[in-house]
């Protein structure tokens, strides 16, 4: 495995565009010619045209990712750490390109690399521990967190983490701290305002909870998640027809039904069990958009 995260056979099989394999032509009897097509050399040709700087790798990579072509996006990024070794900026957005693809082991490799070109850099520490939390491993997390946070207490982003961190672990009061925090620095941020209202009612403030949540999830930009994680929390408040009514806006009937029922078994938990069947279930996570 590489530094990247990858074994060399799953590498091969996510170049760009089979941008090193080779396509052979014959010419006027000859032998056969290979030729290597490369969407990003200029001409087309290995060996031909302008290489790409890493600028231009960075970008190209970042507009695939941004359109959804995570392999692609990684195959690009791998090469703007071949352009640029020491820098942990490509390394860092392997690693996001890596959980965005689900390989979380191949994300902490990537984290790792970054990390070891510079212990500071605040992206790769975030995403050094959103990738632990993937992994079911929330006191992992924490040391990465803590380093970030002491040099940056004030960053959003890192109290997120340190929320859903705490929420994790069942320590709700806290995770509400640095959640209430977060939002001193950023006013009505959605992923602080999701989480702190699911905290709030994992904590039995199921009240609080929903005026916490209702203006974000019921605004005209509101997400399909904000709007389910509000149904989830009238759900544990027992407002199972409120619950039922928000379902519809996303869900067919059978998927609502499920729900209600999902509701109605947390209801009956203890909070303890409840906290791990919401942590199971992969309701406590860190949203998109915390990284």
């Amino acid at each position: 495995m590489n530094e990247l995260g990858a074994t060399p056979d799953r590498r091969v099989g996510k170049r760009l565009l089979a941008a090193f394999a080779g396509a052979v032509l014959t010419v006027g009897g000859c032998q056969p010619v290979p030729v290597h097509f490369d969407p990003l050399s200029v001409n087309g040709r290995d060996g031909g045209g302008v290489t790409p700087s890493y600028a231009a790798l960075m970008r190209i990579g970042e507009a695939a990712r941004a359109g959804g072509d995570y392999s692609n996006a990684l195959s690009v990024f791998r090469r703007a750490a071949e352009v640029a070794p020491q820098n942990p900026e490509p390394f860092v957005a392997s690693g996001d390109t890596l959980l965005a693809l689900g390989e979380v082991n191949q994300a902490i490799v990537a984290y790792n690399s970054a990390l070891a070109r510079d212990g500071e850099d605040r992206p790769a520490l975030q995403g050094l521990a959103r990738a632990y939390l993937e992994t079911g491993r929330p006191e992992l997390a924490l040391a990465p967190l803590g380093r970030a946070a002491a040099l940056h207490p004030n960053d959003p982003k890192l109290l997120v983490l340190l929320g859903v961190v705490e929420d994790v672990e069942g320590r709700h009061q806290q995770a509400q701290s640095y959640y209430n925090q977060g939002l001193k620095q950023a006013p009505n941020d959605p992923a602080l305002t999701v989480d702190l209202a699911l905290s709030l009612a994992l904590s039995g403030n199921c009240p609080a909870a929903i005026a916490m949540l209702q203006p974000l999830a019921l605004a005209p930009s509101g997400t399909a998640q904000e709007r389910q994680t509000l149904a989830l929390i009238y759900g544990l408040g027992g407002s199972l027809a409120e619950a039922a009514r928000l379902g519809r806006l996303d869900l067919d009937e059978a998927a609502v039904e499920h729900n209600l029922a999902y509701y109605q078994t947390l209801r009956a938990m203890t909070p303890e069990a409840r906290d791990r069947a919401v942590r199971s279930a992969g309701l406590i996570a860190p949203r998109p958009n915390s990284s």
